[in-house]
C-alpha cells in the first residue's frame, strides 16, 4: 500500500452512471457468494461471526513474472481468501493492456482465476479525465471494487495534479459521483498516522471524511505491534467510524525487503525486532522463520478481541510465509468442494453462468476466454445451441493460456527427442501413473491440462494407464457417479445436503486403424454408448440424435431444481476439437526443430489421429466404456480371415 494524505476539498461531479444491475436466474443460486458485493460477503461475515483473509500483489515486471504470478494466484486461491487486490504502479503503465499492467493483472484475476479482487488507482500524474477512463475501463472488464489512494509522489515532494486530483477522498468523492454505487470503495488508513498528517488525531478525521464520502471499508498500512492497531481501531470507532478495518499483516520474509518496504512506508522499525533481525540479516530461512513467528503472534492477539474479522497481507507476491502463517492461525481452508465442478469466474456479466461443455474442463481460461464476448450465458440448461459463437483461439502466447512449466521442463517430460508413436504414448502414461518417466522427470501435465490430475481419476487410474500404453490417448475424463453427497471430497459440488450424479465420459486421440474398429464395436452399445468422432479436417461422425445436448453431471440439493452444470454437447465439440488439435502442434511440437523427428511424429498424429468422445448414458450400471475399450483390442487381435 502507497502512502497518501487527504484533503477535504469537494469535487465536483459532472455526470452519473447508475451501478443498478439486476440479473435473473431460473433457479436459485448453488453459490449465493458469487452474486454479493464484496461490503456485503464482509458484513455477512462479520454478523456470523465468520473470519477471513485477504491478500496483496504487485504487478511483475516481465511475461515469465505474469505467468508465475496468475500461477500463484490460482495457488493462493485455493485457500480461500475473502480477496485479492493489485497495486497500481504508475511508472509501469498501469491502465494499458501489456501483461504486466496492474489493470490487466486485476483482470485477469477476476475474469480467468474467478478471485474477487480489488484494483488500486492513485491520482498521482493523472488527469480527472484519465481517472474516469481508467474507471470505465475497469468496469468493462468486470472489475467492481476500488482501492482509492493518493499515491506517492514521483519526486520527493508531491507535486500537485492540476487537472487532477489531490487527495484521495477527492477521488473517493469523484468515483460515487460519475459511477454512483457501482463500485465498492476501499481506503487507506494509517495505524500510526500518516507521515505527512499534521497530527494522529488529525489523520484519523480525514479517514472519518474518506469514509463519509463513501468509502466502504478500510485497509490499513502495515504496523509492527498488536496494540498499535488495536489502538488505532478503537480510536476510530471512538470518532463514529463503523466500517470493517482491516489490519495490514507483513510477514517478514528478508532483510533486505524489510528495509525496502519501511522506507516506502516510512516507518521505523521497533528496537526490539531490530536486536532480532540484524545478527541473522544474511540468513534469510532465519528471518523469515522469524518474521512467520511475529506474524502468527500478531495475528493471534488481533483475533483473540473479537473486534477484528478480517486479515490482510502483504505477500509481495511470496506465497511461503503468507501461507504458513495462515494455516498456523486457522484461516487456511483447502475445501476440496466447489461451488460448481468446474472454475468460475468472477466477472459479474457470469454471474448466472452454470453450464459449460465438458471439453473444457481441464482448461476453463481458455473457454472463458473464447466466450468473453457473450452477452449472456446459459443458465439452468445448456440448450440447444444450434451455433455457439466461440471466439476463435490463436493467441496462445498470451500468459494465462501459456503452460506454467518453462520449455526445458516440458522437454523433460515429454522428451528431448521421440523415437517413434509410443514415445508419445509413454508420456500419456506416465501423466496418469504419476511415475517418473525414463529420465528419471515426472510429468505433471500435458498440453491440454496444465495442472496434475483431478481427484477424481484416482477411481479409473489402473484403467486410464492400461489403454494410454495402447495408443488411447486420454484428455478428459470422468467416472460414473450414482448419488454421493454433494460433501464427498472427491467428487462432491454445491451446497452440503445435496446429491450429485455422473455419467462415465472418456475423451481421446487415437489412430485412424482403432477408428474403424471402434465403430464397428460401437454397433453392439447403441443407444447405451453416444459418441463422437472427429479428425483435424472436420470429419465428423456421431450418432448424437438432432445434435442434442447431453447432460453428463448433475445434481439434486434441498429446495432447488435440478442443476446440470457439464453437458457434451455436439455443436461446441467441433470448437473444441480445433483447439485440441491445435495444442499438438502450438505446445508439443514448436518444442523442437522444423523436420526432426520428433516434431514430425507430433505433426503426423496431430494430421492422422482422432479425436472421440465416449458417453454411457446408464449412469447406474458399472462403467461399460472400459470394455468398448477392450473389445476394440480383442478385435485387432484376432487373426484375420483368410
Amino acid at each position: 500500500m502507497v502512502n497518501e494524505r487527504q484533503s477535504s476539498d469537494a469535487t465536483s461531479c459532472s455526470s452519473s452512471d447508475s451501478s443498478k444491475e439486476s440479473s435473473r436466474s431460473s433457479t436459485p443460486s448453488l453459490d449465493a457468494e458469487r452474486y454479493e458485493r464484496l461490503r456485503d460477503k464482509m458484513r455477512r461475515r462479520i454478523e456470523s461471526g465468520d473470519k477471513w483473509f485477504s491478500l496483496e500483489f504487485f504487478p511483475p515486471r516481465t511475461a515469465n513474472g505474469a505467468v508465475n504470478l496468475i500461477s500463484r494466484f490460482d495457488q493462493m486461491g485455493a485457500g480461500g481468501p475473502l480477496f485479492i487486490d493489485v497495486t497500481w504502479h504508475p511508472a509501469g503503465d498501469p491502465a494499458s493492456d501489456k501483461e504486466t499492467s496492474s489493470m490487466f493483472i486485476a483482470q485477469t484475476a477476476v475474469n480467468f482465476c474467478g478471485l474477487e479482487t480489488i484494483l488500486h488507482i492513485t491520482c498521482c500524474n493523472q488527469s480527472k479525465d484519465d481517472i474516469t477512463s481508467h474507471l470505465h475501463k475497469a468496469k468493462r472488464h468486470g472489475l467492481k471494487n476500488i482501492m482509492a489512494l493518493r499515491g506517492d509522489p514521483i519526486g520527493e515532494e508531491w507535486e500537485e495534479e492540476k487537472e487532477g486530483f489531490n487527495y484521495a477522498i477527492d477521488l473517493v468523492k469523484h468515483i460515487r459521483c460519475e459511477f454512483d454505487d457501482y463500485f465498492d470503495i476501499c481506503v487507506a488508513g494509517y495505524p500510526k498516522g500518516h507521515p505527512e498528517a499534521e497530527s494522529y488525531e488529525d489523520d484519523l478525521r480525514r479517514l472519518k471524511e474518506k469514509v463519509d464520502a463513501g468509502a466502504d471499508f478500510v485497509i490499513t498500512q502495515l504496523f509492527f505491534r498488536p496494540e498499535t492497531f488495536l489502538r488505532f481501531l478503537k480510536d476510530c470507532r471512538a470518532i463514529g467510524i463503523t466500517c470493517p478495518i482491516l489490519p495490514g499483516i507483513f510477514p517478514i520474509q528478508g532483510y533486505h525487503s524489510l528495509r525496502q518496504l519501511v522506507k516506502l512506508s516510512k516507518l521505523e522499525v521497533p528496537e526490539e525486532i531490530k536486536d532480532i533481525v540484524e545478527p541473522i540479516k544474511d540468513n534469510d530461512a532465519a528471518i523469515r522463520n522469524y518474521g512467520i513467528d511475529l506474524a502468527v503472534t500478531m495475528c493471534q492477539k488481533i483475533l483473540e478481541t473479537g473486534m477484528v474479522h478480517g486479515l490482510h497481507f502483504y505477500t509481495l507476491n511470496r506465497e511461503v510465509a503468507t501461507v504458513e502463517v495462515l494455516k498456523r492461525v486457522g484461516l487456511w481452508k483447502e475445501d476440496p468442494r466447489r461451488p460448481l465442478p468446474w472454475a468460475v469466474s468472477a466477472h459479474p456479466k457470469r454471474r448466472v453462468e452454470d453450464v459449460r461443455p465438458i471439453f473444457w474442463a481441464s482448461r476453463p481460461k481458455s473457454y472463458i476466454y473464447r466466450t468473453q464476448e457473450w452477452d449472456e450465458f446459459p443458465n439452468g440448461r445448456w440448450g440447444n445451441s444450434s451455433s455457439p459463437a466461440f471466439g476463435e483461439l490463436k493467441d496462445y502466447y498470451l500468459f494465462y493460456l501459456k503452460s506454467k512449466s518453462p520449455r526445458e521442463d516440458l522437454l523433460k517430460m515429454w522428451g528431448e527427442e521421440l523415437m517413434n508413436e509410443e514415445s508419445v504414448f509413454e508420456v500419456f502414461t506416465h501423466y496418469i501413473s504419476g511415475e517418473p518417466n525414463h529420465n528419471g522427470y515426472k510429468v505433471t501435465c500435458l498440453p491440454w491440462n496444465d495442472d496434475p490430475l483431478a481427484p477424481e481419476t484416482s477411481l479409473m487410474k489402473d484403467e486410464l494407464q492400461k489403454v494410454n500404453r495402447r495408443g488411447i490417448l486420454t484428455i478428459n475424463s470422468q467416472p460414473n457417479i450414482n448419488g454421493r453427497p454433494s460433501t464427498d471430497p472427491i467428487v462432491g459440488w454445491g451446497p452440503s445436503g445435496g446429491y450429485v450424479f455422473q455419467k462415465a465420459y472418456l475423451e481421446f486421440f487415437t489412430a485412424s486403424e482403432n477408428v474403424s474398429v471402434l465403430l464397428k464395436v460401437l454397433k453392439n452399445y447403441e443407444p447405451r454408448v453416444n459418441y463422437q468422432i472427429v479428425n483435424v479436417h472436420g470429419k465428423n461422425i456421431t450418432n448424437a440424435h438432432e445434435l442434442q445436448p447431453n447432460a453428463v453431471t448433475w445434481g439434486i440439493f434441498p429446495g432447488r431444481e435440478i442443476i446440470q452444470p457439464t453437458v457434451v454437447d455436439p455443436v461446441s465439440f467441433m470448437y473444441w476439437k480445433d483447439e485440441a488439435f491445435a495444442l499438438w502442434i502450438e505446445q508439443w511440437a514448436k518444442l523442437y526443430e522444423e523436420e526432426s523427428p520428433s516434431r514430425i511424429i507430433i505433426q503426423y498424429i496431430h494430421d492422422n489421429y482422432y479425436l472421440v468422445n465416449l458417453v454411457d448414458n446408464d449412469f447406474p450400471l458399472e462403467n461399460c466404456l472400459w470394455q468398448v475399450l477392450d473389445d476394440i483390442f480383442e478385435e485387432l487381435n484376432c487373426p484375420k480371415e483368410q
